[in-house]
């Protein structure tokens, strides 16, 4: 299962940025993210589709979301069935269903922010993708045995190896 969500993200002088992710829930991975100055459908589309394409998911993936427009959006579930993917969505008023995602943000924004902000999308593209690539193979966590979520899925994919199916 993958938990997508989306976050404003403070730009000096004012404005936002919109980030979306997509997180491998098992193993908290970032598998695709996209950022922009606008937070159009294709936002959390293209974030998706980059994950689709490095994953490469067999058919029957679940792709968790709130209700969200852009992920209401049609071209957004055509790109899900596309690939064969399967659309679940929180309940209207129940932020418990997207925790994953809203846990991410809280330390992800702690993290690199810092109570700081970007000076532009240029500047935000790079420390992000900088930060992401230390999120996956560094940043441990307690719910992951205090590994990376790297780490993880190495360890993870060793060991269903080792057991017969």
């Amino acid at each position: 299962m993958w938990v997508g969500d989306i976050t404003y993200l403070p730009r000096q002088g004012g404005g936002w940025l919109y980030l979306a992710v997509w997180l491998d829930r098992c193993s908290r991975k970032v598998v695709g993210w996209d950022v922009r100055e606008t937070m159009p459908e294709d936002l959390v589309s293209e974030a998706l589709r980059r994950a689709l394409a490095v994953r490469r998911p067999p058919a029957g993936l679940v792709v968790h979301s709130d209700q969200g427009s852009q992920y209401t959006a049609t071209r957004f579930k055509g790109l899900v069935a596309k690939h064969g993917a399967l659309q679940s969505m929180s309940r209207r008023g129940n932020c418990y269903d997207n925790a994953h995602a809203e846990s991410f943000w809280s330390r992800f924004k702690a993290e690199l922010l810092d109570g700081g902000s970007f000076p532009g999308l240029a500047e935000a593209k790079l420390e992000i993708s900088h930060h992401i690539a230390y999120y996956n193979a560094e940043r441990r966590h307690s719910a992951l045995g205090y590994c990376s979520p790297n780490h993880f899925e190495t360890h993870l994919q060793t060991t269903s190896q080792l057991c017969p199916a």
